[in-house]
């Protein structure tokens, strides 16, 4: 197989996992926008779509991280980086059809590292720390960083709304919801799209396409529109997992602040090039609103398979990435 036909295939295979990341992750932006009927699902979907793409647009610290902190570039080949995106794609939609909210960033890193090693005999040289510790650190505290920031904020909201009618709280609450659904759908492009652009970037510098790690603006364009084309499609298994089974949110001022605290967390992740699970952090602060109100509001049956879930994606990514590494060579 040649080097160009494989180039095209790395291509194809980033953008794959750029919509299966928009259809698994529309849920993160509007599944407490729904729940709390703050916007109808249509209206919810094409907000997010059009943001997504928006913010695709606007940063690129986090397709740095993935294109060169994560894996050494130089070690790096093109089956290699096919095998780790397909990993990566099988895992979404393993955990898709599990309805399960899973990393879409996380299965990509788990697919490169599970590649990289099995590729180079498990020389851990080939990995780089400062990068894979910034993600490490980022999937620690972002989702706690989310539940306490929401724990915090619907305090204050529910200060702020004590001395007014109920009626009238809920009807200011649910339009701000609009505005916290269209932040973390902004911050969710601000920080996902860029996992495909770092990756086809990575794939035209080893090609010799370009010559040195510069973004190309038609991969951004790319990128962007593909993953507001998978928001569009939408991800209704999950987003009935996020925004009922977990917890119930009855109220705009719940989804408000669940919403306001992880835009926070995930743009300002997006803006320090820490790749970090949108899942988790809208997981996170869903469940913080929650607590806020009653520990008991919480379904920990459910946040428990989430978790499995989480702990599963680098091991299962990293296999899945394997397991295609070998069927290349086979066909190499």
């Amino acid at each position: 197989m040649s080097d160009q036909l494989l180039l095209i295939l790395i291509i194809a295979a980033s953008l794959m996992y750029d919509f299966v990341n928009g259809f698994h992750d529309a849920a993160n932006a509007i599944a407490t926008t729904i729940a709390t009927r703050a916007m109808s699902p249509r209206k919810a979907i094409i907000m997010a779509r059009t943001l997504n793409f928006v913010g695709g647009l606007l940063h690129t610290a986090v397709a740095y991280t993935i294109g060169k902190g994560v894996v050494d570039s130089n070690i790096v080949t093109l089956p290699m980086l096919l095998a780790a995106v397909v990993g990566a794609i099988l895992w979404g939609y393993t955990t898709w059809l599990l309805g399960l909210p899973s990393s879409s960033t996380h299965a990509l890193v788990g697919g490169l590292v599970g590649v990289a090693l099995f590729a180079t005999h498990f020389n851990f040289a080939v990995l780089m720390g400062p990068g894979l510790r910034k993600i490490m650190i980022s999937m620690v505290f972002s989702p706690f960083s989310g539940l306490i920031i929401a724990m915090l904020l619907i305090i204050l909201f529910s200060w702020l709304a004590k001395p007014f009618a109920y009626r009238k709280t809920a009807t200011v609450f649910k339009k701000l919801q609009v505005l916290s659904a269209a932040f973390v759908a902004l911050s969710h492009g601000m920080n996902d799209t860029q996992n495909a652009m770092g990756i086809i970037t990575v794939a035209l510098l080893s090609a010799g396409v370009i010559q040195s790690f510069e973004i190309p603006l038609w991969v951004r364009v790319a990128s962007a529109f593909t993953m507001g084309l998978g928001t569009s499609v939408g991800g209704w298994r999950i987003i009935k997992t996020m925004g009922s089974k977990m917890t119930r949110l009855h109220e705009p001022i719940d989804g408000c602040a669940a919403e306001t605290a992880a835009g926070a967390v995930i743009i300002t992740a997006a803006l320090l090039g820490a790749p970090t699970s949108t899942t988790q952090v809208a997981t996170g602060s869903i469940a913080g609103t929650a607590v806020a109100h009653r520990v008991g509001n919480l379904r920990w049956k459910v946040i428990g398979n989430i978790v499995a879930g989480w702990l599963l994606t680098f091991p299962g990514a990293a296999i899945y990435g394997v397991l295609s590494y070998l069927l290349l060579k086979t066909i190499l």
